[in-house]
Parts: structure tokens; C-alpha cells; sequence
């Protein structure tokens, strides 16, 4: 009878599976029309997406902060329009004067914004009046850029960065800055919503198209200069003796002190030019950042990310020898980049570099990181794992961070969780656990599809970060490692340096899974609901006894129970949300024992349940 049973069980689960379908808005119904997108999860056919070759020429005076850069853009129109604008960004002018803004910025860091001295498309000139400043928007009408067709733009513009106010960006002390967004970029056109007009208001996110990157950067001598990509120049920027350590640490497992107190001391870490230009390439990467400072030490050390080919990841960290947590961070940075490419997700690191900057935020970057300093040891690896882990969400997978900062944030958190106790095995990191529980079945307590932008308050977290993460977490508890890594490969493979939507991230784990989980995505991330659990009764049977566990939501959560018997002895049941998937509110989970059960406990870490009264059940019979 167990085996018919579960024969039934299986049947009844697969056809309610096969009839969940998630909803569809019309943008990615006229992708699959268009065949863009499919409903496997593959790119359609027709996909398409724009790139760009960025030439950037910049000088930085890090005694005013002001920057003066030359941009040369190479923009390639791959999609089937005819496009007759186009829209730049401008994210500096987060800082100007009048424009709208979510985020707090003191009076005295307001100015004028990115001043535009020359622009020209191909060899045509356009007067100021003819490009359309918006905030962080610009919009440039243009002579019509055919499909296939190719448009060069030429910019010179200056700006004062922002001494304080540090949104991801700007002045960190005396001698040390962090510039990101920092040159005007062609926006992103896509298959989906056409031009990404949405503004920066300074708290969502963002969307880049992937692109090539060359950039010049020029600082006065003593400054040192961390960017995405890889130095071409070292021998021209860095003193000899800092040149060979660096070229040491890319071939070495141990720490390697590229800048050391000495050479901080006798001025000697770079070349005594009076201005050092330094030559930074980077290929395929939807962002470009870079910092500096004349008073940090640089620590560094490389390891094997590919067993196959022998690649190697060279992880620095760059910081303010005050900074007594940043000692530790180059091996934080070093384990989270091992565990990366060999337990989860298992997956090469994809660059050549991995650089930690001692920084006033928590933000991340294409090879960069920017994060300031913390008190507690477990804060240094969390915050670390966290935001390298972004290397694969947003930078390698291109995801809308701007609408859906769930699909990348949600895989950071979910990573911080996974590898920090790989860092350090005494420590459990609960980030957003308490709150999901809190604010859970609320007003904030909005489904995690819910754009990006439309979110507020407790949401604009739990939907980004701890929600989705769970999600992730309880699917792969559900398929184990094996099948989870195989579905997540699947979906990594697939859309790797392309932009994938929701859809395509559902589709492409339920392909490579070879399962229908459309019944958890449609509870989980299209539905809202209180997250809790309750034991309602145990009773005796013939095998042992039955725990009833009853979900007040429709809301799946895993099972975790802990038995107590009267020898003393206590043992564990771990049932994933499988359990739900039949859309039942109560279940019966059975327990076989000979022994006398006098206890039972439910929840764990990861179970957000929110009222957790009605978690202890004292068996009497």
C-alpha cells in the first residue's frame, strides 16, 4: 500500500503542477511572440541585446574632487528598431540641485551636476539645446541608427564628486576615494521595456548593457589606482619593488603585502612622476568603477578557480591601515572566492581579480567592492561574502537590478548565508530572518515579483533581500544540492552575459530541474501571506505516532522537527516544502518509533514563522 500510495501521491502532485501557470505581463507574452524569450527559458531565436565599446579618458584631482573625463562610446544597434534617440544616463546628477531623489543628500554636497562641454554624434556637433537633461536621464535626438547599424559618440564634461553624502559613491577620507558612475552611459534598449528610462533616485539599483571598457586615469603621484578590469600599465604607474610584488601575488596562495607600511611611510609606492596615468582594460562587463588613495595598504593573494585549465583569481584588499577588521579581509575575500568556484554555486570564479576597497558603503562592483569598515569580525564576513558574491548576480548574469533587485540580491543573501559559516563554521548568519517573520502577511508584505521600484518601506528589504533568498534556499533543500546545482548551472549557462527576466529564471530552473515548480513559484514570489506554522496534535499509531502541522498561509515553509522521547534521547525530521505542494493546510507527519515520545519542537534558522507559540507540543498520551 506505501508504494501505491506514493504512486497516487506523485500523480495528484504532478497534475497540480502541470495546471499552476504564473502569470505573464504583456511584455514577456509579445518577447515570446516576437521570439526574444521562450518559455523553456532559452533565449528566443530573435534575442538580441546592445553593446558598447567605452573609451574613457579621465583626470582626477583627489584635493577638490573634481574629475574631468573624455568619453568615446561605440554603440552597436543589435536590436530589430530603428532607434531615433538615444538615452544616456547621467548618475552624478543624483548629487545636482533639484533633481528628485529618495535618498538623503546634506546641503553642502548639491552642486551643479555633470557639466557637458562637447557632444557629438559621428561628426555631427549638437548644441546644448538640442540634448534633453532630465535628472539622471539625457536623451539625445539622433539621425536614424538602423538595425545592425553602429553611432560613435564623443563627450567631454566635468564634475565636482561628492565630498560627502556617500551614496555607493564620492570622497572616504583625506586621500582615498571611491568613483562609480562616474562617466555618461547609453542606456539600456531592450526586448522588454525598450529604452530603461527609470531615473536613479539614489536607492534602487542599477541596469547596464555589457560592454568593453578602456579607461585612462590620471592622478598625482603617490596615488594609487584600484578598477574593474586589469592593469595593463604597472611598470609605468607602480614603483619596481611594488610592480614584482604584485606580479607575485598573481601566482601565490599566501598573502603578499604589495604595499606595506614602509612604503607607505617613504612615499614609494608608485613611480615619482608628478602625474601617473593608469591604464585599466575590461571585456564584457556592465560596469565600470575604480578608487584611490594615497595612504592604503594593499594586500593580495591568488588562487586556482578552475581546476580544469589551472585559471587563477588574484583577491586584493586595499584599506586604511587604522582599520583593524580590514587585516583579515583579503582571506575573507579569498575563502568566499574558493567557495564560489568549488561548493556553491560551484561555479569558476569568472574574473581575473577580486579587489575589497576600504570604503564608506556596502556596494558592489564588476571586480570591485566598496565597504567600509566594520566592528565585529562576523559583520566582515558577511558583508564581504555578501557583495563578491554579486560577481555572479548582477555582473555575470546581467539582471535588472533597477526592477527586480530581488534576482540579484536575493542570490547575495543566500550566498552570505551558505559561505560565511564555510569562513567561519562556528557562526550562523540569520540576515532578514527576523524580519520576514515580523512584517510577514502586513501592508509591506507585497509578493517579491513586485518591481523594484514600486516597493516601500519594510518590503523595499525583505522583498530584495531575505524573501527571495528563502526561496532559493528552500528549493534547493527540497531538490538537494545535486539536482539544485544542475537546475542552477542550467540557468547560469543559458543566460550568462545576456539579461534574463523573472521568467527566464523560473523557466530555466524548472527545465534544468526537470521539474514543474511553478506551484512554489507562485506561492512564494507571485503571492503575499503571513509566514507561520503551528503544531495542532499528536497522535498515536500503530507505527509510532502522526505530528499535525497546520500553514496558516498558503505560503510553503519547511518542516524542521525536533523529537523529544522519555529516554532522554531527542532526534530530528526535516521535511521540505514539498509537503505543501498539494496545496493542503494541514498535514500529518509520521513519525516511526518504538519509543515514548514526550515532546516535539518545530522551526530552525531559515523558517521565518511568525508566531512561534504554537511551536512546542507536550505529547500526554
Amino acid at each position: 500500500m506505501k508504494t501505491l500510495f506514493v504512486s497516487l501521491l506523485l500523480g495528484f502532485t504532478l497534475a497540480v503542477s502541470a495546471q499552476t501557470k504564473l502569470p505573464v505581463d504583456v511584455a514577456v507574452q509579445q518577447a515570446y511572440a516576437r521570439g526574444t524569450r521562450s518559455v523553456t527559458g532559452q533565449p528566443g531565436t530573435s534575442y538580441w541585446q546592445n553593446t558598447a565599446d567605452y573609451d574613457l579618458k579621465i583626470d582626477f584631482d583627489p584635493k577638490t574632487g573634481l574629475l574631468n573625463g573624455k568619453v568615446q562610446v561605440n554603440y552597436q544597434n543589435n536590436s530589430p528598431d530603428t532607434l531615433r534617440q538615444l538615452w544616456l544616463k547621467l548618475y552624478p546628477n543624483l548629487y545636482k540641485k533639484g533633481v528628485p531623489r529618495k535618498s538623503k543628500i546634506a546641503a553642502a554636497d548639491l552642486g551643479e551636476g555633470v557639466q557637458i562641454t562637447a557632444f557629438q554624434v559621428d561628426s555631427k556637433k549638437m548644441e546644448p539645446g538640442s540634448l534633453q537633461e532630465d535628472g539622471t536621464n539625457l536623451v539625445c535626438e539622433i539621425a536614424p541608427l538602423l538595425p545592425g547599424g553602429r553611432i560613435k559618440l564623443f563627450i567631454d564634461y566635468h564634475y565636482l564628486v561628492n565630498k560627502g553624502s556617500h551614496i555607493r559613491t564620492g570622497k572616504v577620507d583625506d586621500g582615498s576615494w571611491f568613483l562609480a558612475y562616474f562617466f555618461p552611459r547609453v542606456a539600456v534598449y531592450d526586448d522588454i521595456d525598450g529604452w530603461n528610462k527609470y531615473p536613479y533616485t539614489g536607492a534602487e539599483e542599477f541596469y547596464n548593457d555589457f560592454c568593453n571598457f578602456k579607461a585612462e586615469i590620471r592622478v598625482p603621484r603617490n596615488f594609487v589606482v584600484w578598477a574593474t578590469g586589469d592593469l595593463q600599465n604597472p611598470q609605468r604607474v607602480l614603483s619596481s619593488s611594488v610592480a614584482a610584488r604584485l606580479a607575485q601575488a598573481e601566482k601565490s596562495d599566501q598573502t603578499i603585502d604589495v604595499i606595506g607600511p614602509a612604503d607607505l611611510q617613504a612615499n614609494s609606492a608608485t613611480r615619482q612622476d608628478k602625474f601617473l596615468t593608469y591604464r585599466y582594460a575590461a571585456q564584457n562587463v556592465p560596469d565600470f568603477a575604480f578608487a584611490t588613495s594615497d595612504h592604503y595598504l594593499w594586500k593580495s593573494k591568488s588562487l586556482v578557480v578552475d581546476s580544469a585549465t589551472g585559471r587563477r583569481t588574484r583577491v586584493d584588499a586595499a584599506f586604511n591601515p587604522t582599520h583593524k577588521d580590514y587585516y583579515e579581509v583579503v582571506d575573507f575575500a579569498y575563502k568566499t572566492v574558493q567557495a564560489m568556484s568549488f561548493t556553491f554555486p560551484r561555479w569558476p570564479y569568472p574574473y581575473a581579480h577580486e579587489t575589497v576597497f576600504d570604503g564608506l558603503d556596502q556596494m558592489e562592483y564588476p571586480m570591485m567592492v566598496n565597504d567600509n569598515p566594520v566592528d565585529k569580525r562576523e559583520d566582515a564576513i558577511t558583508l564581504t561574502t555578501h557583495e563578491i558574491f554579486h560577481t555572479m548576480f548582477p555582473f555575470y548574469m546581467g539582471t535588472n537590478e533597477t526592477k527586480y533587485a530581488w534576482m540579484d540580491e536575493g542570490w547575495a543573501t543566500i550566498g552570505e548565508w551558505l559561505l560565511s559559516p564555510i569562513i567561519e563554521p562556528a557562526f550562523t548568519d540569520d540576515y532578514g530572518i527576523a524580519p520576514t517573520a515580523q512584517t510577514s502577511g502586513t501592508k509591506n508584505d507585497t509578493p517579491v515579483i513586485t518591481p523594484t521600484t514600486q516597493l516601500a518601506g519594510a518590503g523595499s528589504f525583505t522583498n530584495s533581500y531575505p524573501k527571495p533568498a528563502l526561496g532559493y534556499l528552500y528549493i534547493r533543500e527540497m531538490l538537494g544540492d545535486s539536482l539544485f546545482n544542475k537546475a542552477l548551472h542550467h540557468y547560469i549557462s543559458t543566460w550568462n552575459g545576456k539579461h534574463p527576466t523573472p521568467h527566464d529564471f523560473f523557466n530555466c530552473m524548472n527545465a534544468g530541474s526537470g521539474r514543474n515548480l511553478n506551484w512554489f513559484w507562485q506561492r512564494w514570489f507571485y503571492a503575499s501571506g503571513v509566514t507561520d506554522m503551528g503544531l495542532t496534535a499528536v497522535h498515536k499509531t500503530a507505527a509510532g505516532y502522526s505530528v499535525e502541522v497546520e500553514n496558516k498561509s498558503d505560503k510553503p515553509l519547511p518542516v524542521h522537527l525536533r523529537l523529544f522521547f522519555e529516554d532522554g534521547s531527542s532526534t530530528e525530521q526535516r521535511h521540505s516544502v514539498a509537503v505543501w505542494e498539494r496545496g493542503d493546510r494541514k498535514i500529518a507527519i509520521p513519525v516511526v518509533t518504538g519509543k515514548r515520545l514526550v515532546k516535539v519542537t518545530m522551526g530552525s534558522t531559515y523558517v521565518p514563522d511568525r508566531a512561534k507559540g504554537d511551536n512546542t507540543f507536550v505529547v500526554t498520551q
